[in-house]
């Protein structure tokens, strides 16, 4: 057989898909932060684009996890008012859609946008206002993940897992540990995770990217985790491999992320292509799309040049994003349909086929050009199963 043509990073902005791992403080335009911080008083690194990208080392290689998330020093500073929040969680969803993702959870921690005196409901709230409204302009369906961090107290960790409970079924979706994860344990914030997993809400943990691969054993059995944020050294212990895949836990792979974080030596070397060898939903997402200098699409993109998997992997690895997202069943139903058959017009040779007609009667999610998936009865099973 002929090796497969490489495909334009122009062909994978066009693919239907989802960004499960995105953080909104690492997201965040340049020019926005500019603005913010004119608009705000804030002294910057820096005070043109080009300045800024070099003082926050944006898109290179750190080192390691700390030295990567120095950048945030930066962006927590111009994200102190409703406003800005608000501003920073639209464009965010904005920028996505521009790249044809369709679900997005954001993942963000409340107790960091508080310096000036601004409320925890008044953060979180300003942060849903803003993809509301860029949902009702793009079409874009965009939730929330509240982080604790492993870094400061497991009391704090406590308060912003009783702000998931409030939020429950309000734009919440779930509740995650963030951080610094080499001698910060997720089981010292065990009460937290008792408590949302109390009131039945998902739970994602950042783990085996800067510890082996005890911390995502820990994740998932001290804390309960339905998901692991990254988990680059899960190839470390083979049994808890194949824990993971024989119970679906998916994995939110970041691989550009990883390499900026020395979590992985380079791209040819990441383990995801291993991992999804084996059978483990894998999904592909940014992190920070600012911080990693990246696209939902160019992950994918370097996941199909940087590490030669074909595109029927691609669309195995964006239907079990739709797969993994925590939205409810029925609506997961719905995007997998639709996406299945978006996919098929997408062919190895690079040609994008027409949608077809939706025939008249037919629902509006059997309509592969259909943006909103909200279906008013449950729908019959589909051939993309969301086991």
């Amino acid at each position: 057989m002929e090796p497969e043509k490489k495909l334009p990073l122009s062909f994978f902005e066009r693919l239907p898909k989802t960004d499960l791992h995105v953080h909104l403080d690492g997201s965040l335009r340049l020019s926005t932060i500019l603005e913010l911080a004119k608009q705000d008083g804030v002294a910057l690194p820096a005070t043109t684009e080009a300045g800024l990208r070099d003082a926050m080392n944006l898109g290179r290689n750190c080192g390691t996890l700390v030295e990567y998330l120095r950048a945030f020093d930066v962006t927590l500073q111009v994200m102190q008012t409703e406003e800005a929040l608000f501003r920073v969680a639209y464009e965010l969803a904005e920028d996505a859609a521009r790249e044809s993702v369709r679900s997005m959870e954001v993942r963000y921690a409340p107790m960091l946008h508080g310096r000036l005196g601004l409320k925890m409901t008044q953060v979180v709230e300003a942060v849903l206002a803003g993809l509301r409204a860029a949902q009702q302009r793009y079409g874009i369906e965009s939730t929330v993940i509240i982080c604790g961090i492993r870094n400061i107290s497991a009391e704090v960790s406590l308060e912003m897992a009783e702000l998931a409970v409030a939020y429950k079924n309000r734009g919440v979706v779930a509740f995650d540990l963030a951080g610094a994860e080499y001698d910060h344990p997720a089981k010292h914030h065990k009460a937290a995770f008792q408590l949302v997993r109390d009131n039945n809400i998902n739970v994602t943990i950042h783990a085996g990217e800067a510890y082996g691969p005890e911390s995502i054993a820990q994740a998932i059995h001290f804390c309960g985790a339905h998901r692991i944020g990254h988990g680059c050294r899960l190839r470390e212990n083979g049994d808890l491999l194949h824990y993971m895949n024989d119970h679906r836990l998916p994995l939110e792979c970041c691989p550009s992320s990883n390499v900026q974080t020395g979590a992985v030596r380079d791209l040819a070397s990441h383990p995801l292509k291993l991992y999804f060898s084996l059978g483990l939903r894998v999904t592909i997402n940014t992190d920070n799309r600012l911080v990693t200098d990246t696209t939902v699409s160019k992950e994918l993109w370097l996941c199909h040049t940087e590490m030669n998997m074909p595109l029927r992997d691609i669309k195995t690895m964006i239907l079990a994003g739709f797969k993994s997202s925590f939205l409810p069943f029925h609506v997961k139903q719905s995007y997998l349909r639709q996406i299945n058959e978006e996919l098929t017009r997408f062919s190895a040779d690079g040609k994008i086929a027409d949608a077809p007609t939706r025939a008249t009667g037919d629902p509006p999610w059997r309509d592969p050009a259909a943006r909103l998936l909200r279906p008013s009865e449950p729908p019959a099973e589909s051939v993309a199963s969301v086991s």
